[in-house]
């Protein structure tokens, strides 16, 4: 059972690999944002409201309906004798 037992270390050249990767998106994503900050500084306030409305619709899940929310409660069987909330 010993034998089994396997190590969670990665191999030094998978590991290699990451970092490399993580090195190449950090660089390659610091030369965009200093090339291209007047393009996305011009477009920021649209982008910010075009996200309120889509946060607002995909958030809320189009609120269904915008009647009062007594319509939903049904008296209990004890309520319904006394008629209705007290």
């Amino acid at each position: 059972m010993a034998s089994e037992h396997r190590s969670h270390r990665q191999p030094p050249e998978e590991s290699r690999f990451k970092w490399v990767l993580i090195a190449f998106i950090l660089i390659a994503g610091y030369f965009l944002i200093t090339e291209h900050r007047a393009h996305v500084i011009e477009y920021l306030p649209l982008a910010l409201l075009f996200g309120c409305v889509f946060l607002h619709i995909f958030m809320h899940g189009g609120h269904g309906g915008h009647g009062g929310h007594a319509h939903h409660h049904k008296p209990r069987p004890d309520e319904e004798s006394k008629g209705g909330k007290q």
